[in-house]
């Protein structure tokens, strides 16, 4: 193709694109059938991993539960079963480590088959200022909220790109997109996470595996406990999130094949502004919405796996 040609298929395409998605908040695209597949949770023993499992039971699927604590999962199993869920099977796995991650791994593959909906839960916060973070914690957070990914990826991907039919789900933050003061350490391990996950996703459409779906989620803080203390100077632009709105909402993206979900809708405008604006002027917007000051009164759970 030449220059000309290619330009006006861009142009073509992108008002096509640009009208699909107009329509699209009139009328939502159905929701795809999962009964049948695998889904597998990291960091199910609470939080949003266990809200997820909950929503995920009376749909059909084989439940896989990891987390580090054995009583937490053991609990989800019981709210799980109560909900619907036949199929439901729960194992202690460290997620920051590789090696734990891998062996944990094939006993799913030979007790319950490959994975098909991966859901990258796990995450920890130090809530430090970056001098006053030990490296220890500092490489934690690392372990778990970016590296875990990466190892969950090469343990349930191959059989996903072989089927060319799966779903990966990372569930990030939106400080993963814009950085916040006091959170050095959990932004930078949440940027990269959305990195990996969006060049991972462009490697399987670049290989014509569109069969496997992604989704990255980039939630505000929600009110589950890891964030206790944080908050907000105007709650209803930037609202400490319901834990169980945000559970529907991803699984409302996870139904529908939603790339991206920002949550509250107003980071949608955040993220596009910061985009666009001069820096001093972004720098004006961050103190005006309290991002220089959401971390002053933090007294969430440290090292606590989400």
């Amino acid at each position: 193709m030449n220059f000309l040609l290619e330009t006006l298929q861009v142009i073509v395409m992108s008002i096509y694109y640009n009208m699909e998605a107009f329509v699209r908040l009139f009328i939502p695209p159905k929701n795809k059938n999962v009964t049948g597949e695998i889904v597998l949770i990291t960091g199910a023993g609470s939080g949003i991993g266990r809200l997820l499992a909950e929503k995920f039971a009376p749909l059909g699927v084989s439940l896989v539960l990891w987390d580090i604590n054995q009583e937490g999962m053991e609990e989800t199993s019981r709210l799980v079963q109560e909900k619907g869920a036949t199929k439901v099977h729960y194992y202690l796995c460290d997620c920051s480590d590789k090696s734990e991650v891998y062996r944990v791994a094939d006993k799913v593959k030979r007790e319950v088959g490959d994975v098909s909906i991966l859901i990258n839960n796990a995450g920890i916060v130090t809530g430090r200022k970056f001098m006053d973070a030990p490296d220890s914690l500092i490489e934690k957070t690392f372990e778990v909220n970016t590296m875990a990914h990466f190892w969950t990826y090469k343990a349930f991907l191959p059989a996903m790109t072989a089927n060319n039919h799966g779903h990966l789900v990372s569930i990030a933050s939106s400080a993963g997109l814009i950085g916040v003061n006091g959170l050095a350490d959990y932004c930078a391990s949440k940027f990269a996470a959305i990195g990996f996950a969006e060049s991972v996703a462009l490697e399987l459409l670049a290989t014509g595996k569109d069969g496997v779906k992604t989704t990255i989620v980039c939630p505000f803080f929600i009110n589950t406990g890891m964030f206790d203390g944080c908050t907000t100077k105007w709650p209803l632009l930037l609202p400490v999130l319901d834990p169980d709105y945000v559970a529907n909402k991803i699984i409302e993206a996870i139904l529908t094949d939603q790339v991206y979900l920002l949550l509250p809708r107003t980071m949608y405008l955040i993220i596009g502004l910061k985009n666009i604006i001069p820096a001093k002027l972004g720098i004006l917007l961050g103190m005006y919405l309290g991002a220089f000051n959401f971390m002053d009164a933090f007294k969430g759970r440290v090292k606590k796996v989400e």
